[in-house]
């Protein structure tokens, strides 16, 4: 059998919402780094036809001024759009046990939130920025094109009980 190369492919695009405030901090020679984790929700429909909820928990590491966008923007709660790479690191816990951490380290942020109302608020219809290590670029934040009409009446169902 011929030998098969394998492709160098590394990318996770995920949405979700902080499980707790980002923990900022800076490395020894200043480079900012931002951790967080998000939890993902994922809707399907279970063998009796019943609306079931399965929540992924994921941690995420922001580098430089993207660090410092998350620093500034995000808290518990908030909505993300994460665009980036699976990473893994051992480390040994407080008992001397090693252990071997899967986590995302994010290229580009997208804040889905709607930004506060006062005088530094974007303009109304402003289209927000996706954050990444270098230049922003603009992009449309509304995923409501990608949803079928009943995934749309859910996610509309959904916020009207839990606003």
């Amino acid at each position: 059998m011929a030998d098969l190369k394998m492709p160098e492919l590394n990318s996770v695009v995920i949405a979700g919402n902080l499980t707790r405030d980002p923990i900022c901090r800076q490395t020894t020679n200043g480079t900012p780094v931002v951790n967080f984790s998000i939890a993902s929700n994922r809707k399907y429909r279970d063998a009796n036809n019943q609306w079931q909820e399965e929540v992924c928990y994921v941690g995420v590491v922001a580098w430089n001024k993207l660090a410092e966008s998350c620093t500034s923007r995000l808290k518990k709660g908030s909505a993300v759009l994460i665009d980036g790479e699976l990473q893994s690191h051992l480390f040994k816990n407080d008992d001397g046990v090693s252990r071997n951490v899967v986590e995302i380290k994010a290229r580009r942020i997208q804040f889905l939130n709607k930004r506060p109302v006062g005088p530094d608020a974007p303009a109304p219809g402003a289209i927000p920025q996706t954050h990444e290590e270098e230049p922003s670029i603009v992009e449309d934040d509304s995923f409501d094109k990608f949803l079928t009409s009943e995934e749309s009446q859910l996610l509309k169902e959904h916020t009207q009980h839990h606003p």
